[in-house]
């Protein structure tokens, strides 16, 4: 393994460490207190890749280390959401130009394992690219139902739901997605059962 520049690891750790101070900043735009940072969600996913099997046909390391660098870029560009209005393209570019940066700071090898295999997450062309994309989905909507019930909102974050609507490859988080909006109706119903007995009683 070539010999890496201190200095250059140092700026590596450093833009790496932004990423435990930076907020997740859909969650921020739906007003949502004591809100998750993006290391959090990368930590999120990344014990997800411990429900693969033993009988799974998927590479567990390489989905462990696509989680853990799949919003790599963010610590420089931030976390841009739908609701900033941003070109795809636009961000894409952004996006890769940071991760040049980031790996950069890491030698050839090591630079070019990360960027690597960030391109690979971004094409979602491999079985462990599609895989770590549903736990992404995963984690954001299992996030927004565990926010409203902390927060007792039902209903507040249907837009994370609507927007991941058979958008599930993997069959397995497709079950846990479902067992997911059961709990959500279930509780939704519990809430509207108790405004109603409120609404009796006060009259």
């Amino acid at each position: 393994m070539e010999n890496l520049n201190p200095k250059e690891v140092l700026e590596f750790i450093g833009l790496v460490n932004n990423l435990k101070h930076s907020s997740r900043r859909g969650w921020e735009q739906c007003n949502v207190d004591n809100h998750e940072q993006i290391a959090g969600h990368m930590y999120g996913m990344a014990m997800m890749t411990f429900l693969l099997g033993n009988n799974s046909t998927l590479d567990r390391f390489k989905c462990l280390q696509l989680a853990l660098v799949h919003d790599l870029a963010e610590c420089i560009v931030g976390d841009i959401t739908p609701r900033d209005n941003v070109p795809e393209d636009k961000k894409h570019a952004m996006e890769d130009e940071a991760m040049k940066k980031i790996t950069s700071c890491l030698g050839s090898e090591v630079g070019s394992l990360i960027y690597n295999l960030y391109k690979e997450y971004e094409a979602k062309e491999t079985d462990e690219a599609k895989f770590v994309k549903d736990l992404d989905r995963f984690d954001m909507v299992f996030s927004a139902a565990f926010y409203e019930k902390r927060d007792k909102t039902p209903g507040k974050l249907q837009e994370y739901f609507t927007s991941t609507e058979g958008k599930f490859q993997d069959p397995y988080i497709r079950n846990l997605v479902k067992l997911l909006e059961d709990e959500r109706k279930h509780l939704k119903s519990i809430n509207k059962n108790n405004a109603h007995l409120n609404e009796v009683q006060d009259n």
